[in-house]
């Protein structure tokens, strides 16, 4: 596995390692790419953190309705890989193809999200960091002082 495959989330609590998938969704894995070198996902905070689901984070506002500068991508869903422990997938409204920064890593298996969402990654070190996300949902401003990413950046950009 390349280091430009390689993707480092800095957490409080520790690193968690995360394989991208350029194989099954290149555009949305160039993405995290762009963003991660240009220091958009950190402080960014998981927003949404369901219990036994998902926590999702990658959007600067904390609200759930914000993105990046850059235009929404088109959906790349597969049925090669399913949703399970540790996937990492794009968040999107209901609009297939409206996925931009923001995604989420699965606490546990989601079969009926397969075929649905985008699946760029997988947590391969690290996961016991996010299973200690603090759980919430923002937006209203239910989860104060919620989890941040501190930094996230490919592995060969830490050389």
């Amino acid at each position: 596995m390349s280091d430009d495959n390689i993707l480092y989330m800095d957490l409080a609590s520790g690193r968690v390692t995360i394989e991208l998938f350029p194989d099954l969704a290149p555009k949305h894995v160039e993405r995290v790419k762009t963003l991660a070198a240009e220091g958009f996902y950190d402080g960014t905070p998981f927003h949404r953190v369901i219990e036994g689901f998902m926590a999702q984070g990658g959007d600067p506002t904390g609200t759930g309705t914000g993105g990046s500068h850059l235009p929404d991508l088109p959906a790349e869903f597969t049925n090669e890989r399913g949703f399970r422990r540790g996937t990492v997938g794009a968040a999107r409204t209901q609009n297939p193809n409206s996925a931009n920064s923001q995604f989420y890593i699965m606490f546990a298996p989601a079969p009926h999200l397969d075929g649905q969402y985008t699946i760029w990654g997988q947590v391969t070190e690290g996961m016991e960091h996010i299973d200690a996300i603090k759980r919430g949902s923002g937006g209203s401003g239910s989860v104060s002082n919620p989890d941040k990413i501190v930094k996230m950046h490919l592995a060969s950009a830490a050389k």
